[in-house]
């Protein structure tokens, strides 16, 4: 009977923090147009952030130019290489990858790698062996088998991070896996974004992967092939946007609300995974209300998880109503994560539009307050919108009938996901 009643108190623990976790209502309390001073005096302010000057920044389209990139990149390294995934499976993706971390590590290059313990489960065994035996140090994140970190269960690094020799950085929204590699089980590669950064801003980011790093193994990572001096050169302006569930209120978050708020013209946004809480959905609203184009790209039949796409089409309506423009890919999965605001800002990282990313899980953005940037993310945004389908109210309103029917129990899914 005591085990019982320690079992059942246990699961209703866990159904409460996993479902029950009480949300912060967002709401800003002055809208700042985004390309102003102001906003950005504020929003360094608020994040504890910093806009970091002069940063060149190349975006790379699908993993058939990120791969490779990634790749080079470590066998170009010098000093030290440092990786956080959640994703990471075997694989091709992955074989690329681990052939030249092992390469540089005998060579005496630093290698250091992040795997988070759910995300990449499958990793367990001789991808690893092979690392560590060419001497690159591998930590899995809030591992399952650690009994006292049994509270933060729910808490995933959700982070994709590359810093190669601190001078050079990728981020973006894949992981490291065929699926956006090549066609898989007759579904298309992943559609797919990622930036390459030079400049000041890879020593923040850096400092984003020595967090995590210190956490998982109690190394402060320093010396100088980690922490070089960065000098500035011509480029765009860039301000590091990390987020964790022990902020309460993420900084990613709070980016999304002033942004969305802020708005002048236009708000673009690319999501896999779009649950926007009530608070955001009513800001799009009334962005939309006062004129300004709001436009969301998320995934067509080819999504990868189907259920959260229905939870997803349920808030269809009040979106619809409000003037939100709704598209679903067609080609492919959509696994992009970026947001573009007027001609001033454009961000792209690892948060999903959905609770899970906002209050769960680590994650990291880096904010752009450039427009060749934002140029450049939103020509590929037209390219997927013309490539995508535009669903009215009408439309929605005729969906399945099945659809209509599980839609009721999705609610659940808008907590976690």
């Amino acid at each position: 009977m005591g085990w019982t009643i320690i079992a059942v108190g246990f699961l209703t623990w866990f159904v409460l923090v996993l479902f029950f976790t009480p949300r912060i209502d967002y709401q800003v309390s002055h809208p700042i147009r985004p390309d102003s001073d102001e906003f950005l005096h504020v929003i360094q302010s608020t994040c504890q952030a910093t806009i970091h000057c002069s940063n060149k920044v190349e975006i790379f389209t699908n993993g058939a130019q990120f791969y490779p990139a990634m790749r080079d990149a470590i066998l170009a390294a010098d000093s030290s290489v440092n990786m956080e995934a959640y994703i990471f499976r075997r694989g091709e993706a992955a074989d690329m990858v681990i052939n030249a971390m092992v390469e540089r590590a005998r060579a005496g290059v630093e290698m250091r790698l992040t795997l988070d313990a759910v995300g990449s489960a499958f990793m367990f065994g001789a991808p690893v062996r092979r690392l560590r035996a060419a001497g690159c140090k591998v930590q899995f994140y809030q591992p399952w088998t650690a009994w006292y970190r049994f509270h933060r269960l729910n808490n995933r690094t959700h982070r994709e991070l590359l810093v190669i020799d601190g001078r050079l950085a990728f981020t973006g929204g894949a992981g490291v896996a065929d699926q956006w590699l090549k066609p898989q089980h007759g579904r298309p590669a992943w559609r797919d974004t990622m930036a390459r950064i030079e400049g000041p801003v890879v020593a923040a980011l850096q400092g984003v992967f020595a967090e995590n790093w210190l956490e998982c193994c109690g190394e402060i990572v320093t010396g100088p092939r980690h922490w070089p001096a960065l000098p500035e050169a011509d480029g765009a302006e860039a301000m590091l946007v990390k987020s964790s569930p022990s902020d309460r209120a993420t900084a990613s978050r709070v980016v999304f609300q002033m942004l969305i708020e802020g708005a002048v013209s236009c708000i673009d946004i690319q999501t896999p995974y779009f649950l926007p809480d009530r608070a955001l959905r009513r800001a799009l609203v009334r962005a939309a209300r006062r004129g300004v184009r709001v436009r969301v790209i998320v995934p067509g039949k080819y999504s990868d998880q189907g259920l959260v796409r229905l939870a997803s089409r349920r808030m269809y309506r009040e979106l619809l109503a409000g003037g939100v423009h709704l598209f679903e890919y067609r080609p492919a999965m959509t696994h992009v994560k970026a947001l573009m605001v007027d001609d001033a800002w454009a961000v792209i990282g690892t948060t999903n539009v959905d609770n899970r990313s906002f209050e769960h899980n680590d994650e990291i953005n880096v904010a752009f307050r450039e427009a060749a940037v934002a140029a450049r993310l939103r020509h590929d945004f037209e390219c997927d919108l013309a490539a995508s389908d535009e669903i009215t109210l009408e439309q929605w309103g005729r969906r399945p009938a099945l659809e209509k029917l599980v839609e009721p129990v999705c609610w659940i899914l808008e907590r976690q996901q």
